[in-house]
This record gives C-alpha cells, sequence and structure tokens, in this order.
C-alpha cells in the first residue's frame, strides 16, 4: 500500500509538472508569431510547449529567470562551412572548414547550413562524417562541382545537374540548395548549370560570384538570372555596385528583390564592405538574411560570430527586431524549412536567450573600415531540442554552498580518505 501511495503521488506530481523546462521573464522576440514583449516560454518533450505571461514555476520540473535578458528563436545560420573531415589540405572543404559544434552553440546559433562545401561526387562523405554526427542542425547546399571546394580549382568545371539532382532528392531531408561558387571564367556556366540542377530538384540556388568580370555584370546576375527564391550571397563584397552618382541605392537591386531574389549577408573573410552596408541599410534594404561564412580564417578576422555580426548590422542601421527576423524566421523560410526559427507550439525547442550590452563598441568590416555602436549583443544561454547546451553565467544552477556534501560524487563510487600522517 506504501509503495502504491508513493507511486501515485509521483504520477500526481507529473501530472503537475506538465514543462521540463521554464525559461521566466524573459523579453520574447518572435517575428513569426509577432511577438516583442515579456512573455514566459515552457518546454516540454524538447519541443516548444507554450510562450504566455506568467506560467506558474510549479507547473516546470526546471525554472529559469531570464529577466532582463532577451528570448529568440535559435539562429539560423545558412552560410557556413564544416566539411573539416575531408583530409585535405586548403579550401573550404578541408583545413579551414570548422567542427560546428566547437562554436554554434557558444553563439547561439542551433542550425548551420553549409553553404557548398561539398559537390555531387563527395557530399554522401559530408553526410556520414559531420551532418549524421553532431549536434548542431546541419543542413547542406550542394556545389554544382564534383567535389565542391576542395580548391577554387575544383570549382571551375565537373557541372552535372542531374547528378546533383539526383542526390538532392536522396537527401532531401538535409539538402536546401544549390551552390555555385568561385567561377573564374567571362562566362555563365556554373551559375546557368546550378541554376538548371536547382530546377531539377526543386530546390533554391544560393550564387557567391566569385570574379567579377565585365562579360558577365553582377547587375545581369541578379536581374536576368536567378529565379525568385535564389540567392546572393556576399550581398556587401566591395566590388557590388551599390550606389549611384547621388548615393542613392541602385534601382536594379530593388527590382530585383521586388521580383523575388534574396540578398544574403555572408560576411566571412572579405565580404563586408561598410562603405555598401552602411548606406543601403540606412536607406531601408537590410539584408534577407544575415550569415557568417564561417570558416577557420574568417572566424579570426573582423567576423568573428553571429553574435558580432548581427551587432554589426545593428550598429549599420538595422533595428534589433529586423535583425532577428533576418536571423531566425527569414533564412529558414529561404530554405524552405519554415518550422524552423521560430517559438511556435511544437516546434523544436531551440532557444536562443540574449544580453544586450550597452557602451561604445567597435566593429569592423572585412577591408580595414570600422564603424562604432550603442549596443553589442552576447549570448548567455542557448538550448537545442529543449537542452541546455550553451549557459554562459551558469543561469539556473545552484549555488554549491547549498548542495548536499557530497554532490557530484556518482552512485557506486565511495571517497577515498587520506590516512592520517
Amino acid at each position: 500500500m506504501r509503495l502504491f501511495a508513493g507511486l501515485l503521488f509521483s504520477c500526481f506530481a507529473l501530472l503537475a509538472q506538465p514543462y521540463t523546462l521554464l525559461l521566466k521573464g524573459g523579453h520574447v522576440i518572435d517575428p513569426k508569431n509577432g511577438l516583442d514583449v515579456v512573455r514566459d516560454v515552457a518546454i516540454s518533450g524538447g519541443k516548444i510547449a507554450v510562450v504566455a505571461a506568467n506560467i506558474p514555476a510549479s507547473q516546470a520540473g526546471k525554472t529559469i529567470d531570464v529577466t532582463g535578458l532577451y528570448v529568440t528563436p535559435g539562429l539560423v545560420d545558412i552560410h557556413a562551412h564544416v566539411f573539416h573531415t575531408t583530409g585535405i589540405p586548403g579550401g573550404w572543404a578541408g583545413d579551414e572548414s570548422i567542427a560546428p559544434d566547437t562554436l554554434s552553440f557558444r553563439t547561439g546559433v542551433t542550425t548551420m547550413v553549409d553553404a557548398g562545401s561539398a559537390g555531387w561526387r563527395n557530399f554522401e562523405a559530408l553526410r556520414q562524417t559531420v551532418i549524421d554526427r553532431v549536434q548542431t542542425r546541419i543542413l547542406a547546399f550542394i556545389n554544382i562541382a564534383g567535389l565542391g571546394m576542395v580548391s577554387d580549382a575544383t570549382e571551375q568545371g565537373d557541372f552535372d545537374p542531374a547528378a546533383v539532382a539526383r542526390i538532392a532528392k536522396k537527401h532531401r531531408d538535409v539538402v536546401v540548395g544549390v551552390k555555385s561558387a568561385h567561377y573564374q571564367l567571362p562566362d555563365w556556366k556554373s551559375v546557368d548549370n546550378a541554376i538548371e540542377a536547382g530546377k531539377l530538384a526543386g530546390i533554391p540556388v544560393m550564387v557567391d560570384f566569385g570574379y567579377f568580370l565585365k562579360a558577365r555584370p553582377y547587375w545581369q546576375l541578379v536581374s536576368e538570372k536567378l529565379r525568385p527564391g535564389d540567392i546572393s550571397t556576399h550581398m556587401f563584397r566591395g566590388p557590388v555596385p551599390w550606389l549611384d552618382e547621388n548615393g542613392k541605392v541602385y534601382e536594379y537591386l530593388r527590382q530585383a528583390r521586388a521580383r523575388g531574389v534574396k540578398f544574403d549577408l555572408g560576411h566571412g573573410g572579405s565580404s563586408l564592405v561598410l562603405r555598401n552596408a552602411v548606406p543601403a541599410i540606412r536607406q531601408g534594404f537590410y539584408p534577407d538574411s544575415i550569415s557568417t561564412d564561417l570558416h577557420g580564417l574568417s572566424m579570426n578576422q573582423p567576423l568573428q560570430d553571429m553574435p558580432t555580426t548581427i551587432s554589426k548590422m545593428m550598429a549599420a542601421g538595422m533595428p534589433l527586431q529586423s535583425a532577428i527576423k533576418a536571423s531566425t524566421e527569414t533564412p529558414a523560410a529561404m530554405i524552405g524549412r519554415p518550422e524552423l526559427g521560430n517559438l511556435s507550439v511544437g516546434s523544436a525547442g531551440d532557444v536562443s536567450v540574449w544580453q544586450v550590452m550597452k557602451g561604445d563598441f567597435g566593429f569592423a568590416d572585412a577591408s580595414g573600415g570600422s564603424i562604432r555602436g550603442k549596443e553589442r549583443l552576447q549570448i548567455e544561454m542557448t538550448l537545442r531540442a529543449g537542452q541546455i547546451v550553451w549557459n554562459y553565467n551558469g543561469l539556473g544552477t545552484v549555488p554549491f554552498e547549498q548542495l548536499p556534501k557530497n554532490y557530484g560524487v556518482r552512485e557506486g563510487i565511495d571517497f577515498v580518505v587520506a590516512p592520517k600522517q
């Protein structure tokens, strides 16, 4: 009878606590659901259970007070390079790719999209050695070139739209697009083949224009070549024509956006120039998606990470709410994953908790320019599928003096006491 009563009490306790984790008192910014207000966020079974005001702490197994902090969906970085397992020196598919879990969570990123490090010949190696083995959610663009970004040389040919489409359909759970990059010849073969592959697979194309040549001008790429939903990355590179003689954003860019072409930041090591970015942003031409082009070189240059890149866009004139939208909801939609980048009930429990630091901060571009800003974002906590995977200041933990004397000792292991001298 005593055992039965104990079990019954445990069942009632579980029913009284429907949520595994409750983030209480944070300022929620969830663009997809129109939220920009103080709310509690409850998680159950690794998914968002409810977002509401004043959820009782008694209903959660664990409650973390995030008063004074911002709570957003986990960030979606649609331009990164994570094919670090090739064993091939050099190139973004090699030494410069990073192991995603080493940087993603500490920067609030829960989804990374590899931007064409692997091509149709070696994509399955990327899947087997990285995508299926890490905690970070990894999606991918397949490079139109067979071996992807082993080197610039490998991206000048070996194009096979049918092979790309075949691999994309086989791995449709993780493949979100086709990539054309670093093409050096004065024709459109890389772009045209990528678009053909995108048509065959029913997925968008991302183009890193690479080398700017008179024979294939940038305006023609975004005005004539790219389809609605296709993506021009590295939008603020130095060679991109942005401003007319009066300092106004060229109309061809607005027209391209109006017909559905998407513009991705893709900061990288050399692809953000503030003389392009600041006037465009101040004239209301924001990036559709804020992304890093993260790799082993760029992360130790002015890029640094997603929070720094978002802060840089804010210093250039982008409001916090718009910057969060461009780092969550919009990039998720651009890659055909609208279930990501939001805090809708039933969505994955991927959450970022932020501190907005106030002060005087400096932000550098990729060419020696800089800008000052009054705010800088710092990730306090990241949740992936409802689990805490980064906790900068130990939120929700208990002062060690309040814990049992032998806390941290696993069951079955006894203290070993040194003999008296």
